[in-house]
């Protein structure tokens, strides 16, 4: 599902507008027809896909994913897939203001970058990271990962965010990442960790011991990779649920 099969950003047009439109059979802004609702929200949806054209010409969704309820971000995924930014964090505790960030890891393009505190992760290198990010996605992000990130490195995410976590509620995933990871069919080569095995494993590391810092960085990274396929999965079964149930009389 694409934005451009998405009428609930403007103002006035909840699903249940939205619904109706695509049972009429505009179900992409290339069909919207004006008659289906009132003279005033017509010319309100027109302009909005005239203006949103506009903003995905320039690569920006930002004014989208701030129109769209939280729920319904995932709507976002499918016209910056190839760019969009997966983030997941490891920390020596649950409290940023009193512990500490020991690696990030990125997922982007195909490509995963991981920074390690005292080496290479710093302020400065996580905001260019960000910074041309159409999207970003990471699980339980909204409450944790960036947060954490904003306190302990006083920096400002604010890169369209979609927190994998609620859709996968939506379409019935529940648990942790690998919990539902597993759910689905998605291997990762080191299942048994946990996020209390990656504490340790950095107090290990600091300790001396080099290979428990493989581990870690390992262990982040298959995180952030699997977020990817997982992304895709629920949000097949989110257009199939949303959009295609809603279009099926067409």
């Amino acid at each position: 599902m694409r934005i451009e099969n998405s009428f609930i950003p403007v103002r006035g047009v909840g699903e249940t507008t939205e619904r109706r439109l695509w049972e009429h059979g505009v179900t992409h802004w290339d069909e919207f027809d004006g008659s289906v609702v009132g003279s005033t929200l017509a010319d309100r949806i027109e302009t909005f896909i005239d203006e949103g054209r506009t903003h995905l010409e320039r690569g920006d969704i930002s004014v989208f994913a701030e129109a769209l309820p939280a729920s319904s971000r995932w709507r976002c995924y499918e016209n910056v897939s190839d760019e969009t930014c997966f983030l997941d964090i490891e920390t020596t505790g649950l409290d940023a203001s009193t512990n500490e960030v020991t690696t990030v890891s990125l997922h982007r393009s195909g490509e995963t970058t991981t920074f390690v505190k005292g080496r290479d992760l710093t302020s400065d290198r996580l905001e260019r990271e960000l910074a041309d990010a159409p999207l970003l996605v990471t699980f339980n992000g909204q409450r944790f990962d960036v947060p954490f990130l904003e306190t302990c490195f006083d920096i400002d995410v604010d890169v369209p965010h979609v927190d994998l976590m609620y859709p996968c509620k939506k379409v019935g995933l529940d648990g942790g990442l690998k919990a539902i990871e597993k759910d689905v069919g998605i291997d990762r080569d080191k299942p048994d960790l946990s996020g209390r095995d990656a504490v340790r494993l950095w107090h290990e590391y600091e300790a001396g011991d080099e290979a428990a810092l493989e581990t870690l960085v390992e262990y982040n990274r298959a995180d952030t990779r699997n977020m990817k396929p997982l992304m895709e999965i629920v949000a097949d079964r989110l257009h199939e649920t949303v959009f295609e149930a809603a279009t099926a009389g067409d």
